[in-house]
Order: C-alpha cells, then structure tokens, then sequence
C-alpha cells in the first residue's frame, strides 16, 4: 500500500449532497414505478413535525454556550415515532429531516409499528468534558420533552451518543416527570430497561443481509474478502460477525485514518485494542490506509459504516466489490448510485441493511411496556426472523418488477405506509393511480 495522505486528502471521499433532496428524489421515483399518483409523494415528503431548540450550557470555564439540536418526526400513522439522536458538528435541519424519513422508511420495510424520528445536536462531543457532556444529553431532553414519550416518540443512540448517554437522557426524563418511563428511549443500560442484544443489533442486522446476499448472487463468505469504512459500534460489531462467519476483513478505516493487512485482520484482537481507548492509525500491526485507497481495495464487500455521502461519483468508480452493504445511512450519493448500478454491484440498501438497529429499539419497547425482558438468544432470534424477511420481500420484488434493491426496497416501504393511510381513510382511491 502507498503512505497514508494526510487528512485534508483522505477527506476527498466526502461530497456535499443534501440527504433530504436526494431521500424526495428517491421518494417521488419510487412513487412514479409503483404508478401512484403524486398526491402521495406530497404526503411523504414533508416531516410532520421539525423542532429547533437552542441549548444554553454552562461550560467548565464558566461560560455559557449556546448549542442548537433538532427533532424531526416524519409520520405517525403506524405507531409513535422513533429513531436516534446524533451529537456531530455537521448536524443540520435537512440531515435529520432526511433521517427521520428512511427511518419510516425502515419500520415499514420490517413491518414495525412504529413511524420515523430523528434528532441531534451540532457538537463536537470530543471538544467536552464529561460534565459538559452530560448537562448537554440532560439540557436536549428537557427542550424536547414536549413532544417526545413511550406513545409519541422514542428517542435512542445515533452518531457520538451511546447507553451512557441514554442512562442521562431518560434519567432526567423521568425527573420531569414524577416516574419512571422505561418506554421513552431505547437503547438504555440494561439494569435500567435496556434489551440484550441491542448494542450489536446494527451491525448483526447488517450481517444478516450480507449473508442473504451472498447467497442469492453465489458467494462463499468463508472465502470472501471486505473492506469497512468506520468502526465505530455498527462498523465494529459488523466486523465481528463478519469474522465468524469466516470473512477476511482486509481494510478498515475510521477517523483517525486507516489499515491494511493482506492476510486479514484477527478482528477480536483488534477489538480489544480498541476498548483500550486507541484508534486504528496507532495499530502498528498493518500498513496504513486512506479511505481513497479503501474505496480500491479488491475485495468481495465493501461497508460503508460512517456518515453519508461516501460513494459519490468520485468514490464509486474505484468500488470493485460485488457487494455494497449500506451500514450507514444515506452513504451513496445518486450519481454514485448510478455508477454501482452500471458496474452491477449488489446494493444492500440502507434502509433495510441497517434496520437491525430500529427492530431491536422495538424488541426492547415492547419488552419495556410488559416489564418482561427477552435473553438475547431470543432477542437475535426474533431480529434474524425479521431482518431475514425484510430482505427476501425487497429481493421478490426487485426480481420480479426487473428493479435495483433500492428502489424495491423503497417500493416495500411506501406501499406499506399507504396501506395505512388508506385503512385510517385519510386518502382516497384516486390517489392509489396516477
């Protein structure tokens, strides 16, 4: 491998384009295969509900600075929203508007009842210091505790939040409200209401598909090779199973830069060096890597695990993989789409590959309101029954309608939404056709 670039040149994987421009893009195309009149793109395309709150914390210098987060609740006409909250820098008003849709998107998919949410906060966590860190998490919740709860919307970790962080958030939850409510977030420490097999659900989910994958298009994971960009929990716990199903994961990068390692990588070595609290580029054990480089590498899989906008036009050309399993969300742009597409890659689409994480919240909301809780034998279980049926309902449809993966997958989900839109009468017939 060639020396690492330094950061400003690694960073040219990234290319600014707005996610909630390209989910109504890919909204209103899916809307036009399935021949619906355009009525219910208008229905879909809009959050129902965007908060913006301004968040005044005191620092440890004993300044007050002002964060701004946001909520989005895209639909409710399943069930309450759900889905995660971000603490990143590059959070903006349009990324969790986009996110709250493909988590619709993704419930209907896994025929969960339960609509799309989305919120964050513009931070850098790694700029604070745990106090700060935790009066921030306590300081978002009470500015959005209006609109959130077991039956209205369920938080739960994204990008830079984790159980910690949900211990603190649903900690002052409850002190608000009298009681507690183990309902109103998920993915909370275990001894306070969390589910087992929530912390790895993402990435076993993500497996999962990769293992349906493999076998439709004749691939021998035992002896498959892949790349991961990120490895962070869901690009570290996809790692692992990958792993024991034999994979060779040759290239991982993360923040901090890259490695390399031709014969693969002891992924539970690596693991441990990475609880220790170091990053990839201190292992000394490979060569290093870039991500322009890691988009090359000639492997069978590649994963996407970071942020978005990864695969563009740029990036996507370089992909040799037969299989790009979307860990991350919205991380191909459309004009990188359309090269995978020309290069006949099997896209493992976002909104199904990564919904392991969502149905596991649900497991785990569903174990909170009977106060009965699942081993995690069951747990993982009941996800691979799941994700497994996701996968071959989108797969049907993209063979028989002669379609990609994503625009079946699409295709799955706004049926689904439809259907309860019609059963609640809120559309009428001649809104089914164009």
């Amino acid at each position: 491998m060639q020396p690492k670039q330094d950061k400003a040149e690694a960073d040219i994987t990234t290319q600014h384009k707005n996610p909630y421009e390209t989910v109504k893009d890919l909204l209103k195309d899916s809307i036009t295969t399935l021949n619906m009149d355009e009525n219910i793109y208008h229905l879909l395309k809009k959050p129902m509900r965007v908060l913006e709150v301004s968040i005044p914390i005191r620092m440890d210098n004993g300044d007050i600075r002002h964060f701004t987060g946001f909520r989005s609740q895209h639909l409710d006409i399943l069930g309450p929203t759900k889905g995660g909250i971000r603490f990143h820098p590059e959070v903006n008003v349009d990324e969790v508007k986009a996110l709250s849709i493909w988590m619709s998107l993704k419930s209907a998919i896994l025929d969960l009842p339960l609509g799309g949410g989305k919120g964050g906060v513009i931070v850098d966590p790694e700029e604070l210091s745990e106090r700060e860190l935790e009066t921030l998490s306590r300081a978002y919740i009470q500015m959005i505790t209006p609109i959130i709860g077991p039956q209205k919307d369920i938080p739960a970790p994204d990008v830079n939040t984790n159980p910690e962080v949900m211990g603190w958030m649903i900690d002052e939850y409850d002190k608000l409200r009298g009681y507690n409510i183990p309902g109103m977030l998920t993915g909370k420490p275990i001894i306070i209401g969390g589910s087992e097999g929530r912390l790895s659900a993402t990435g076993r989910g993500v497996v999962f598909t990769i293992r349906e994958a493999a076998k439709v298009i004749g691939m021998d994971l035992s002896k498959a090779t892949a790349a991961l960009q990120g490895f962070g929990n869901v690009g570290s716990m996809t790692a692992k199973f990958l792993y024991e199903l034999g994979v060779k994961i040759v290239g991982i990068t993360d923040a901090s830069g890259g490695i390399y390692r031709e014969e693969g990588f002891q992924i539970p070595e690596l693991l441990a060096f990475v609880r220790e609290g170091r990053t990839l580029s201190e292992y000394t054990e490979a060569e290093s890597l870039n991500n322009e480089e890691l988009f090359g590498l000639p492997v069978d899989i590649f994963i996407p695990a970071a942020v978005e906008n990864q695969i563009t036009k740029n990036t996507a050309p370089a992909i040799q993989a037969k299989i790009v399993a979307e860990a991350a969300n919205g991380p191909t742009t459309p004009e990188g789409d359309k090269i995978l597409e020309e290069k006949d890659v099997f896209v493992i689409p976002d909104i199904l590959c990564n919904a392991g994480g969502v149905t596991v919240s649900y497991f785990e909301w569903v174990q909170n309101a009977m106060n009965f809780y699942w081993k995690e034998e069951e747990v993982n279980q009941k996800l691979e029954e799941r994700m497994v049926e996701g996968f071959r309902n989108v797969f049907e449809l993209r063979e028989q309608k002669q379609i990609r993966m994503r625009k079946a997958a699409y295709s799955i989900g706004i049926k689904h939404i439809v259907k309860a839109f019609e059963a609640r009468g809120r559309i009428k017939d001649s809104d089914l056709t164009s």
